[in-house]
């Protein structure tokens, strides 16, 4: 069990490490970042002695191992234009985030696998084709294009929610909903499949054959033996929840992470560009190194075929 944790922590390691300096290579190869913050008005010494004072002067590789080097101590540089620490700025922020991905996360999880299992049990009925439709809506239509109809029926027409900002439970409906709509019809329709192929196994029709109450069969019997894949479902849109977020943020103008991306792009924030696609990353790496752990505990016959 060791070794397959160590295996696993060592790809999630060099996952980090290259989405770093992948990051890192794009932001400075793509465009020069002083012009953008100082405007084409600056005065050549202006833009000079900022390079400098930023070491943007310095060579690639140069700034590339500074840039490591500060990350070994825990420090993620200085945002370009706010001259605050990338950490602080983006810690501001996760709360917000983190409780909009909750909420829409435990709203997809109730909706999505119950939904799941009961189209399962109704397999070819109307149920079942009504739950599908639904799986095929949620993750066909686009995150932004269903946030705008939410905000032109509920906000606009109907008057009864808000349409952007935070402080009460009702900000959360709209952008909980538009978020975890997705990832409801992605776990229908995956726990759907699961549930079908368990219930078509022998010890199933045995569990029946000897009397065994049908709530007990799914519950006992069915549900543990096709949670593989749904787990696998579960953690990787819980960290596509977080990188989801971006587009949801800014159409309900949610104080986030994601708003603060866009934001640190557009402005070419070079520092915290690079903090916030390494939150973000970590976020989506980590889920998936949990789905991986979860799969040797449930199953000790992938834990000994670790490679």
């Amino acid at each position: 069990m060791t070794r397959f944790w160590l295996i696993k922590l060592l790809r999630t390691i060099l996952t980090l490490w290259f989405v770093v300096t992948f990051t890192f290579v794009v932001l400075r190869t793509s465009g020069d970042p002083v012009v953008a913050l100082l405007g084409g008005d600056a005065m050549p010494d202006e833009i000079e002695q900022f390079r400098r004072q930023w070491g943007l002067d310095q060579p690639l590789i140069v700034q590339y191992l500074s840039y490591i080097g500060q990350m070994a101590t825990g420090q993620f540089g200085d945002s370009l234009r706010d001259h605050r620490p990338v950490m602080d700025i983006i810690l501001e922020r996760v709360p917000a985030t983190v409780s909009l991905g909750l909420v829409a996360y435990l709203l997809a999880t109730l909706v999505g696998i119950p939904a799941g299992i009961i189209a399962a049990l109704r397999r070819g009925r109307f149920v079942d084709r009504a739950i599908m439709a639904f799986a095929v809506f949620g993750f066909a239509l686009p995150n932004f294009f269903l946030g705008i109809l939410m905000i032109l029926l509920f906000s606009l027409m109907l008057q009864v929610l808000p349409s952007s900002g935070t402080g009460t439970i009702w900000h959360f409906i709209m952008p909980a909903v538009t978020l975890g709509t997705f990832t409801a019809g992605t776990l229908a329709r995956f726990t759907r499949s699961a549930m079908l192929e368990v219930l078509e196994r022998p010890y199933m029709r045995a569990a029946a054959a000897k009397g065994v109450p049908a709530v007990k069969r799914i519950l006992f019997h069915a549900f543990p033996n096709a949670a593989i894949p749904i787990v696998t479902i579960v953690g990787l849109n819980l960290g596509q929840l977080i990188a989801g977020a971006i587009v949801v943020e800014t159409v309900f103008a949610w104080p986030g992470v994601g708003r603060l991306l866009v934001t640190a792009v557009s402005q070419r924030d070079l520092a915290l560009v690079q903090g916030l696609v390494l939150v973000i990353a970590a976020t989506m790496v980590l889920a998936n190194l949990a789905v991986d752990l979860t799969y040797g505990l449930l199953d000790p016959r992938i834990r000994k075929g670790a490679r």
